[in-house]
């Protein structure tokens, strides 16, 4: 028996990973549907793209005993040649109504209709079900909690947001992550110290009454072999105690190196180079010049990972 289950999964919860469980109960072999950017943002404000919910999912899926694939997906019946052989659907109770609407399909090329199984709605500590418009909102954490250490990111930017939430639970298990659009003052393209001086910045606008801010900021760095890209990250805490944090640097190609120099934004000049528009809410400009060996989510985790090893001891004594 094979069974399917499918959404947009933009921030991998309890309620999704509750579905995800029961189509491997159900099924001998599963197939996982996850919507394209494009499915995802016609009912969607924002979403996180493809290859951020492509990675968190697949993670999860590893720790599965049945074999399994994901199938990207345009619409609610998914890619045929796939989606035909399956026994098994498995949805939630909002989404009851795409299983009637894909056995309709089915019904009218002749495909044996799908054993729908229902999943129950996991709510939230106020009793609202756990989403991850809300999660991403900051009003609770992954598992619907708002009993959690809160975080401020000083940015709107999703990849910094999903970098921060990444590290930060493997530190607390659990943590509410709150965007804030807080300003760097420093220019557009932070260039040498203006990137240290922008991360501090962002977390400073952002603390609030938060336990934690992180502010985040990429610049550039004029070298002798040529223009580098270093990016910040500053935590601060209710105390006021800052930790600073850098990431690996990488060299520009000299195409670029040119532009940047010149005046432009890295992401002017990758738009001229390359036909690339908002790359910092994507890729970034190294995963599009790695060819996807990194992307900016990895390399902004090992900036905010840098900037906690200050507070480890603390966090994690030494036994």
């Amino acid at each position: 028996m094979r069974s399917v289950v499918a959404g947009t999964f933009n921030v991998l919860h309890e309620g999704h990973k509750q579905l995800i469980q029961k189509a491997f109960e159900t099924g001998d072999e599963v197939i996982v549907g996850i919507t394209s950017d494009e499915m995802a943002s016609r009912s969607r404000d924002e979403t996180i793209a493809l290859g951020i919910r492509m990675k968190e999912l697949k993670s999860f899926l590893r720790s599965m005993d049945k074999p399994w694939e994901v199938v990207e997906i345009e619409d609610i019946y998914g890619p045929k040649e796939k989606i035909d052989t399956a026994d098994i659907l498995v949805v939630s109770e909002e989404t009851e109504k795409n299983g009637e609407l894909l056995n309709s399909e089915r019904a009218s090329r002749g495909i044996k209709p799908l054993e729908v199984i229902k999943v129950p709605i996991l709510r939230a500590y106020d009793d609202q079900k756990i989403s991850s418009t809300g999660i991403m909102n900051g009003s609770y954490s992954r598992n619907g909690s708002c009993n959690a250490i809160k975080i401020a990111v000083g940015s709107l930017n999703r990849i910094k947001i999903e970098a921060v939430r990444t590290v930060m639970e493997k530190i607390f298990e659990n943590a509410v992550l709150i965007p804030c659009d807080a300003k760097s003052n420093v220019p557009e393209q932070p260039r040498g110290s203006e990137t240290r001086k922008g991360a501090i910045n962002r977390a400073t606008n952002a603390i609030g009454d938060n336990d934690l801010s992180v502010g985040i900021e990429a610049g550039v760095f004029e070298t002798d072999d040529g223009l580098y890209d270093f990016q910040y990250c500053a935590v601060l805490d209710r105390k006021g105690r800052i930790t600073i944090g850098v990431g690996p640097g990488f060299r520009y190609p000299d195409d670029v190196a040119e532009l940047v120099s010149g005046g432009m934004t890295v992401g002017e000049a990758v738009l001229i180079l390359h036909g690339c528009p908002d790359i910092g809410k994507k890729q970034g400009a190294v995963g599009l010049l790695s060819r996807g060996l990194l992307d900016r989510k990895t390399l902004t985790e090992q900036a905010v990972t840098a900037a906690m090893i200050p507070r480890m001891e603390e966090l994690w004594p030494r036994i």
